[in-house]
């Protein structure tokens, strides 16, 4: 089955900054380019770290003084909001990823690490790219054709299903419907799987015909 790695949906003109960046200078960039993060590198290039919108608002809301919003802040927020360079503020270590992983890793990465963006490396651990939610969630603009025909050529045709033709899948929207009959219950269930963890796809309706289940079920 297909897989699309980070590489081939990263972007590859990334707008980083050196430890000793000053705090403007990182708004103005911000402002500038119109983003909400930077990877920090060193002198060679190496990421290593993350300084991102929410880290620079620590000064903002500490300089709110006494009250709901400068009292929610934690140590070490109270930490950054004295910082004045990307060094000071930077989250480290940062979470990063290779460009030859899934981009299901990355989403993962993402979620689990309530993250926005990656920064991508290489084997020397220097910047190379950066992914972003929005970046991973291409893979479900894949058009409903590929994605039916990847059904029928792979995850139909290993699951020994008994109608197999074209018919028996249909997508929309990335929606894929299976319908026929399997060659027993479990390879049903495998297919279901095969066909729910094809790129781009949204959902699996499983209209199947199990053993035991009638037809208007």
């Amino acid at each position: 089955m297909k897989h699309t790695t980070v590489g081939d949906v990263m972007t590859t003109r990334v707008v980083a900054v050196k430890k000793n960046a000053s705090f403007k200078e990182m708004i103005i960039r911000m402002r500038e380019f119109r983003i909400s993060a930077f990877p920090v590198v060193d002198h060679e290039g190496r990421v290593i770290g993350v300084v991102s919108e929410a880290d620079m608002l620590n000064k903002e809301a500490d300089l709110a003084g006494p009250g709901p919003l400068a009292s929610i802040l934690r140590f070490r927020d109270h930490e950054k909001s004295a910082a004045v360079t990307a060094g000071e503020l930077m989250t480290s270590p940062p979470v990063v990823i290779g460009p030859d992983a899934p981009v299901a890793e990355a989403a993962r990465h993402m979620r689990d690490r309530r993250v926005k963006r990656l920064p991508v490396i290489n084997s020397t651990r220097h910047l190379i790219g950066i992914v972003c939610r929005a970046d991973v969630l291409r893979i479900f603009a894949r058009p409903d054709e590929e994605i039916r025909h990847e059904a029928i050529e792979e995850a139909i045709a290993e699951s020994f299903l008994v109608d197999s033709q074209p018919s028996a899948v249909t997508v929309h929207d990335g929606v894929v419907t299976l319908t026929g009959r399997p060659e027993n219950d479990q390879a049903g269930r495998e297919l279901v799987e095969r066909v729910r963890h094809i790129e781009g796809v949204v959902a699996v309706r499983d209209r199947l015909s199990y053993a035991g289940r009638s037809d208007d079920s």
